[in-house]
């Protein structure tokens, strides 16, 4: 519904505070962002820590490697796939009802995990929990960009962006010596009382904070004040059509997969990773223990190398704003118009030197794995890989939201839900591609599937604007 200019709700001078999320104080802005970004480090860490407790699962209730894996896959099933029914409801309810609902039962579906008897509730709680805690990763982005003005976005979004890609390569390290020193059940008591932290810090202090739900809220009250029901907040919510909004956002994903070529191979390429990123967490500790007679903890600290190479891949984010800046200033330059944002082929750029050191780096990994090379020669191949992956998914992502602007939420969808089928099935064949044709030729099986998509960033660097001047769903 559209509300009359002269009846409709707007921030205000002097009305700003404490409604507006942009007016809170930057030391509260700040606490919100930290929260939210450490709550989506407890899903994305709980998504792989469960790796480290697989073979202590294996014995305890008597099932194969393969069932104990479906652990890890289902979780990760739940991820890509709560978003496209989960995520639209932020547009009805806000953000708050969501992060308090999906973080609730994202603690709750913790505990039959922790309790198991079975290897079937243990299967049945992870997915849940992945589907619960999904909602919350999905709707995390967009309080940053509620709380910060453009000028100010970079930093706090770059803190936030980091946790979920960080969070996988700490549950190992962590998982690593709980599992090694404790019982297995440790691993989810562990993040029962982190989960149950956050819970009670998003609880006492993440707001509302977004803007459309407040406006409402406001609206609301000002025709309780006045009695004047003409008072309306620029977009009111209609409950009438969650259900449509709902089966949009399952729909359309979908549509730009099979329709877009850009947005299939990008999604493709960046679930390759993720998929080879999740077979890892069964290939290190099989590797290092094999070769280097690593213990389960000393597997966990193998997964630094993925750590240090994602954080200078993050930390490398300002070198590549000032790389698509150039682009942007000498494109004007040659052109007539002149336009900020430019093409978001500039965006590719980061992805396009991303896809050429990930197969370098898992080929370098794989053929130092022998026992009589110094373990850290793997680790450090290790970190090109980790490198790599920020750069590819970083540029991915932002160019998706660029290239599809109607239909970024969608976009980001897709490639979530690929994501999340690929690094759902990768581990499910891991052991036996290792154990059967041995570290070296595996990885480089491995290293040839990245290598073979490792064209389409260039391609659509070079192509992008020709394919979306023929697109219906992309920016012209």
């Amino acid at each position: 519904m559209t509300a009359s200019a002269a009846h409709t709700v707007s921030w205000e001078e002097g009305d700003q505070k404490p409604a507006n999320p942009m007016a809170m104080s930057k030391t509260r802005r700040w606490l919100i962002v930290v929260i939210v970004s450490s709550g989506s480090l407890c899903v994305a860490c709980t998504s792989s820590l469960y790796a480290s407790a697989q073979e202590n699962l294996q014995i305890e209730f008597g099932c194969s490697r393969q069932v104990a894996t479906l652990g890890l896959s289902l979780f990760v099933f739940g991820l890509g796939l709560g978003p496209m029914i989960l995520a639209p409801l932020s547009e009805f309810y806000g953000r708050r009802p969501i992060y308090v609902y999906s973080f609730s039962l994202f603690v709750v579906w913790l505990l039959p995990c922790a309790l198991a008897q079975n290897m079937s509730t243990m299967l049945v709680g992870r997915f849940f929990d992945g589907f619960a805690g999904s909602a919350f990763l999905s709707v995390a982005g967009g309080t940053v960009s509620d709380l910060f003005s453009g000028h100010e976005l970079s930093a706090p979004m770059m803190v936030y962006t980091a946790a979920p890609f960080l969070g996988p390569e700490i549950g190992p390290l962590v998982g690593g010596f709980i599992n090694q020193y404790c019982p297995w059940r440790w691993s989810f008591y562990f993040l029962l009382i982190w989960g149950g932290i956050e819970l009670v810090l998003i609880l006492v202090f993440v707001p509302e904070t977004y803007h459309p739900i407040l406006l409402c809220q406001k609206a609301r009250r000002i025709r309780l004040e006045t009695g004047d029901d003409r008072w309306k907040a620029p977009m009111e919510p209609d409950p009438k059509r969650i259900a449509h909004a709902v089966l949009d956002s399952c729909k359309r994903p979908f549509q730009l997969l099979i329709f877009e070529p850009m947005c299939l191979n990008l999604c493709i390429l960046s679930a390759i990773l993720l998929g080879i990123l999740y077979l890892f967490f069964g290939a290190f500790p099989l590797i290092f223990s094999t070769s280097h007679n690593f213990t389960l903890s000393q597997s966990g600290l193998s997964f630094l190398g993925l750590l240090v190479g994602m954080i200078f891949g993050i930390i490398s984010d300002p070198i590549w704003r000032n790389n698509y800046q150039r682009l942007v200033r000498r494109r004007n330059d040659d052109s007539d118009e002149v336009d900020s944002r430019a093409d978001p082929e500039f965006r590719l750029v980061p992805s396009i030197v991303g896809s050429i050191v990930i197969p370098v780096a898992i080929f370098g990994f794989g053929w130092t794995s022998y026992s009589s090379i110094h373990w850290i020669v793997p680790i450090i191949f290790s970190s090109f890989f980790g490198f790599g992956i920020i750069l590819v998914y970083s540029a991915i992502f932002t160019f998706l939201v660029e290239c599809y602007p109607m239909y970024a939420a969608s976009a980001l969808a897709a490639n979530s839900f690929v994501r999340s089928s690929f690094a759902a099935a990768f581990p499910l064949f891991g052991y036996q591609l290792y154990q059967g044709i041995g570290f070296q030729w595996a990885t480089s099986v491995l290293a040839f599937l990245a290598l073979a998509m490792s064209p389409f960033p260039y391609i659509f660097y070079v192509f992008g604007k020709r394919l979306r001047k023929n697109s219906r769903f992309s920016a012209k």
